[in-house]
């Protein structure tokens, strides 16, 4: 693979950066809103993460959205009726990851695609969000140490960011070090191969799966942590910005193949360009088609890296 095709998204970055830069010096430019950036883009790059340990697999889980909200609704709650922070953390995220081991298991074992298993599931799950919600916004007894796990800096890094580095390592070792993370980057490949050599079809999916639904359990729960409630619409709008930072990411370092380094960089891409857009005064839904043209010029791009292969 040539230099280009495998650093070209990020010199891509670096040219928006400079664009943006060129546009709005006295802003853009600034080093506090650059750090602001890299929190704005933490939420979203643990989501998107998570999409991409599915994405290995060549599947979809288009149920992060309603697990973020679920995750969030449910700390709040739990919080409310007199819960401790540990337990209310691993309540939480057990919930999350049994919504991935449900998809990953009607996907693996009785072949439902994944678009529909995950869009039925997320919708199952988002019913639950709302009756347990009545629809409203939740603002529990939090506590102010779990506060803290959503909010300030340490050594001048916001604590999001750190979180998003250190999921984004996780994600590194799993995929490319691990020998679960090789069996599902083996039935990405070619399903039918990987279970003629002994890959455990059914338990590596259902693991890919439910590490996706943690990861966005774990947004949920910081989520509340930094905003101190919880709306059971709340993470609706990480799934599509997810997705477009997972496919964006898909066209470095690998030269299609989805990787948590290049889904980060997606993330940070789209973040910059909302904040970018932001400050020299575009209107917000800009933003939306902008992300949906990037998805598009992602998968384009992929598609024709591996026509010319």
């Amino acid at each position: 693979m040539n230099f280009t095709a495998r650093y070209g998204t990020l010199l891509g970055l670096f040219v928006i950066v400079g664009v943006f830069s060129a546009l709005s010096p006295g802003s853009f430019a600034q080093l506090s809103n650059l750090i602001n950036i890299t929190q704005q883009s933490s939420l979203l790059a643990i989501v998107a993460l998570g999409a991409t340990c599915v994405m290995v697999l060549s599947e979809f889980d288009l149920s992060v959205g309603a697990v973020v909200s679920w995750a969030g609704i449910l700390a709040v709650s739990l919080f409310a009726q007199g819960w401790g922070i540990p337990a209310t953390i691993l309540t939480t995220l057990v919930s999350c990851a049994i919504v991935g081991c449900i998809s990953g298991y009607l996907v693996s074992r009785l072949s439902v695609p994944s678009f529909i298993a995950t869009l039925a599931i997320g919708t199952v799950v988002g019913g639950f969000t709302f009756w347990i919600s009545d629809g409203a916004t939740l603002f529990g007894n939090i506590p102010p140490a779990f506060r803290d796990l959503g909010r300030g800096t340490l050594a001048g890094v916001p604590v999001l960011t750190l979180w998003a580095v250190a999921m984004t390592a996780i994600c590194v070792v799993l995929l490319d070090y691990t020998e679960p993370g090789r069996r599902m980057a083996a039935i990405g490949g070619n399903r039918e191969a990987a279970r003629l050599t002994g890959v455990p079809i059914v338990r590596s999916t259902v693991l890919g799966f439910a590490i996706c639904t943690l990861f966005a359990g774990l947004v949920g729960l910081l989520l509340v942590a930094r905003l101190g409630s919880a709306h059971p619409t709340g993470g609706n709008g990480f799934l599509l910005q997810a997705y477009a930072a997972a496919f964006l990411g898909m066209t470095a370092f690998r030269g299609g193949d989805a990787n948590a380094l290049g889904t980060l960089l997606g993330a940070v891409i789209i973040a910059v360009v909302a904040n970018g857009l932001t400050i020299v005064g575009v209107p917000n839904y800009m933003q939306d088609i902008l992300t949906g043209l990037i998805i598009l010029a992602a998968v384009l791009v992929r598609n024709v890296g591996r026509l010319r292969d």
